[in-house]
């Protein structure tokens, strides 16, 4: 798990905020660098670039995805029980964390700058294999089909979550949700519930 100072920090989590609040193209390091109230030099010295900074904010807000997802597996529980924990933990991260995975998505897709971001990279890949590992134990035990396409599972969920959210002004009309405790309610609730019927009917129904 990398660590990172109280300074790093602050820089990190003002970057965030003006990422979420201005995108990444439109915020600069010296915009971080105020938000953050230090000096422009200290955001090279730490990062080296603003990429790398986007790198480095990646690392702190998955760096003990980890550990929830060794507790998982390591938890007696059925395989269709590990894949709801897997659902939830998944959901709730998306969920904190929405600002730096739509970044993130958007400048990988952006074909005008191209962003080295290995460690987000390295951080799916990982979360695939436990996944795979609970799809696995699934298959032996004849819980779970064979021939699941383990790879679109994280893209089902995401997706779901993802186009939820930024449609939230339709759904809210759409739905009739009142407040935003309604919303939150309805995103917890119903929309989780209908990811987890989702995925379970892919990894238990025949082609």
């Amino acid at each position: 798990m990398t660590e990172f100072n109280e300074k790093q920090i602050e820089i990190l989590q003002a970057a965030e905020k003006l990422f979420a609040e201005n995108g990444f193209d439109g915020t600069s390091v010296r915009d971080i660098a105020k938000q953050a109230n230090i000096n422009i030099a200290m955001i090279s010295y730490y990062f080296g670039s603003k990429e790398k900074l986007l790198d480095a904010l990646v690392v702190y807000r998955t760096s003990d995805l980890k550990v929830q997802l060794d507790n998982i597996l390591d938890e007696t529980l059925s395989p269709m029980e590990k894949i709801d924990r897997f659902i939830d933990l998944y959901i709730h991260r998306i969920n904190r964390n929405k600002c730096v995975y739509q970044i993130v998505h958007t400048e990988l897709a952006n074909k005008k700058r191209i962003l080295d971001i290995k460690t987000f990279t390295k951080v799916k890949k990982k979360n695939l294999s436990y996944l795979q590992q609970i799809i696995e134990e699934g298959q032996q035990q004849g819980i779970f089909k064979k021939g699941i396409n383990i790879p679109m599972i994280p893209p089902t969920i995401i997706g779901t979550f993802l186009h939820f959210h930024n449609n939230k002004i339709f759904f809210i009309d759409l739905l009739g949700l009142e407040s935003e405790e309604a919303y939150e309610n309805y995103l917890k609730n119903e929309v989780v519930n209908h990811i987890k019927q989702t995925i379970k009917a892919l990894l238990v129904h025949g082609n």
